[in-house]
């Protein structure tokens, strides 16, 4: 079994699909809609053994860094900070590269404004599950 995170983010993807709406400008009930499709999709991969962890993330958030000796840490750089980017995650446990991008592409299709699938993007990335080797 591999451990994928999937991301979901704030901003849609490379490339926003259809006319998509940030969930700021939903109405509570098409966020309710929204999470209880998360909840149930998660549900249906504890069943199956494939489901690790799941966690939405507040808005808030700050890029730190340390700066040297007795000076103040920096935050917040001249780059896109992962509180602007990155909604929530998912950790599946799978079998293979193919399951985590067919579980991702279920995933995409969670409720949104309107009720109609947002078909998100959503980010699949592979743990690690030893250091990367250096080829010279």
């Amino acid at each position: 079994m591999m451990k994928y995170l999937l991301l979901k983010h704030y901003r849609g993807g490379p490339t926003p699909v259809g006319d998509w709406i940030p969930m700021d400008r939903w109405t509570p009930q098409e966020i309710d809609a929204h999470v209880q499709f998360m909840r149930d999709f998660a549900n249906r991969l504890e069943e199956s053994g494939e489901f690790v962890d799941s966690q939405a993330l507040a808005p808030e958030g700050t890029f730190v860094r340390y700066d040297g000796e007795s000076r103040p840490p920096v935050t917040d750089g001249p780059f896109a900070e992962t509180k602007d980017l990155i909604a929530g995650w998912m950790v599946i446990d799978v079998e293979s590269w193919d399951r985590a991008v067919e579980l991702a592409g279920q995933l995409s299709a969670a409720p949104g404004a309107g009720g109609e699938p947002i078909f998100e993007w959503l980010e699949v990335r592979p743990f690690l599950t030893e250091p990367p080797t250096v080829t010279e």
